[in-house]
């Protein structure tokens, strides 16, 4: 397959990403699509990277991957948190993080 093609794909998965984040309103599926769209971006450096011939856009996926392992741990830990407060994950019913 040619580059085309993987840069398609990802555009096309960040595209999905994107819109998710704008459409939904539980904030689970909010960081879903946050992590399609870093997911997305991770196969456009994968592809790049192949085609020069250079790892380093291999190099730069393990830092995505951590932000993203990251970003997951934290955000969830405050999805949590908010839940046992408000009792939903609706981010139109939370507007602000006082107890």
């Amino acid at each position: 397959m040619s580059l085309e093609w993987y840069l398609a794909l990802s555009a096309l998965l960040f595209t999905v990403g994107v819109i998710g984040v704008l459409i939904r309103r539980n904030a689970i599926i909010i960081f879903m699509c946050i992590e399609l769209m870093l997911n997305a971006a991770n196969l456009a450096f994968v592809a790049i990277s192949r085609e020069l011939g250079d790892p380093s856009g291999q190099v730069f996926v393990f830092f995505v991957m951590t932000v993203a392992a990251a970003e997951v741990a934290i955000g969830l830990a405050i999805i949590v948190s908010v839940f046992k407060h408000r009792e939903t994950v609706n981010v139109d019913e939370v507007d602000s993080l006082k107890g």
